[in-house]
């Protein structure tokens, strides 16, 4: 039986500063979600919660190598594995409480 690995990547200070190039950016484009919910956690327990809310970053590199960037428990961003999550639309008056919160 093949098993796939699963590796989460830490972004880079560079990719950081310049998101131009990179195709990194926080804002969803219109109609997306700004939020994911954790519903795997294999071989990240201690940095991905199962049911928690967790900010996206939209990158559109990782989204070509079905990979999700989120601010995990650590507080830094990393890219997970995109079937680990599923995007949540919050209602507006919601997502701006969330946002004011983190």
């Amino acid at each position: 039986m093949y098993q796939a690995e699963i590796h989460c990547t830490k972004l880079t200070g560079s990719v950081r500063r310049n998101t131009k190039s990179s195709g990194l950016s926080a804002e969803p484009k219109r109609g997306e979600a700004r939020f994911v919910v954790c519903v795997r956690n294999t071989g990240y327990p201690a940095s991905l919660e199962l049911r928690k809310l967790y900010g996206l970053l939209h990158d559109e590199q990782a989204s070509r190598q079905r990979r999700v960037r989120v601010m995990d428990e650590s507080g830094e961003e990393y890219l997970y594995p995109e079937d680990y999550f599923i995007p949540v639309k919050l209602p507006q008056s919601a997502e701006r409480v969330v946002l004011r919160a983190t």
